[in-house]
């Protein structure tokens, strides 16, 4: 089986790689995905945006890279593609439009039940089979028999949490993986891990960066220890400073106690908040007001993402209740998801 796949997040990736251990050999991938799972039409580098504005300024790029991808599912059996809805979509229609008969799979659905519903109508129209990471994210869909709840991918992922607190003496920091985040975010991330004595400030940084873009992005981090270890580097902290992403999500799961910032473009916060009609961006924050808890972390958001703040709440958190939620939270997203999607890809 020839499989046509897009996946341009890091995330997505990640989950990519975890699927791949249960397709069988034959399966051959094309198409869009971290170079290290074979041998892609792009590399992802080059993919990544953030934000509204970056989005359009890339757009004639990306409408020609919609366009081989569909040429290129001529040659293959079936469709999988995995979050990115803003190209994904776009994408699927296209294909099912070329080619009626052409199976599309689509792995890590957008956030319909956050903003833009209509979305759902389309997922439902363009796509064959859509495989939901969230128990809830089933019930806003019309045509339930497309879906299907396969789990939380990150439940494949990570394997070993945190049952007690232990006192490690290393600190996390993880900025993101988009350029904007990582320079928003490490000005402050570098004076926290000043102000913070006698301990290992452990900075993330994605192995896909090469020396000359971590360089010119992310700055002087000379005050701290590399590594590309994200999942290890979690278990191993006391504590992290997260920037929003899944990243936020995998410390709540692994039970790393955290603080998650986000710093966006004045005019793309401007535009989410419009659309976004959310009390929390945290996902772990997102499915415990589903549960009808608290929130299991602290979120601070654009001109709040100060030094004074961040370390205020690395000071004052309840560690224990927090321990005792991460619990609660894997226990809700149950099983992963990995061979789940494998069964529906190869059936």
């Amino acid at each position: 089986m020839r499989l046509l796949v897009c996946a341009m997040e890091t995330s997505s990736n990640i989950h990519l790689k975890e699927l791949k251990k249960y397709l069988n050999d034959d399966i051959e991938l094309v198409g869009v995905y971290d170079k290290e799972l074979g041998n892609p039409m792009y590399d992802l580098t080059k993919l990544a945006i953030m934000g509204f504005i970056d989005a359009i300024k890339k757009l004639k790029f990306f409408f020609q890279l919609r366009d081989e991808l569909v040429v290129a599912a001529k040659d293959c059996d079936k469709v999988l593609l995995m979050d990115s809805s803003g190209f994904n979509l776009p994408l699927a229609r296209k294909i099912k439009e070329t080619y009626p008969n052409k199976e599309i799979i689509y792995y890590i659905l957008p956030q319909a039940w956050a903003w833009k519903k209509k979305r759902v109508f389309k997922l439902q129209k363009y796509c064959d089979k859509l495989c939901s990471i969230l128990p809830f994210e089933k019930d806003i869909y019309t045509n339930k028999e497309k879906v299907t709840y396969v789990g939380h991918p990150l439940l494949d992922e990570i394997t070993k949490y945190k049952t007690t607190l232990e006192k490690t003496d290393k600190i996390v920091y993880m900025p993101g993986s988009r350029k904007t985040e990582i320079i928003n975010h490490m000005p402050v991330f570098r004076e926290i891990s000043q102000q913070i004595k006698d301990k290992k400030h452990i900075l993330i940084i994605p192995s896909k960066f090469d020396k000359k873009y971590i360089e010119r992005i992310y700055g002087d981090i000379s005050n701290f220890e590399i590594s590309n270890n994200a999942p290890k580097s979690l278990k191993e902290a006391e504590f992290g400073f997260i920037c929003s992403g899944t990243a936020t999500l995998e410390a709540s799961i692994v039970g790393t106690p955290f603080v998650l910032s986000y710093i966006a473009k004045k005019i793309d916060y401007f535009i989410g908040r419009k659309f976004v009609k959310l009390p929390h961006i945290g996902l772990a924050n997102i499915f415990f007001e589903k549960m009808g808890k608290n929130p299991i972390h602290k979120e601070f958001l654009q001109e709040k993402v100060t030094v004074e703040n961040l370390l205020k709440e690395y000071n004052s958190m309840d560690r224990e209740k927090y321990l005792k939620n991460s619990a609660i939270l894997r226990e809700y997203l149950k099983h992963g998801s990995s061979q789940n999607v494998a069964e529906i890809i190869q059936n």
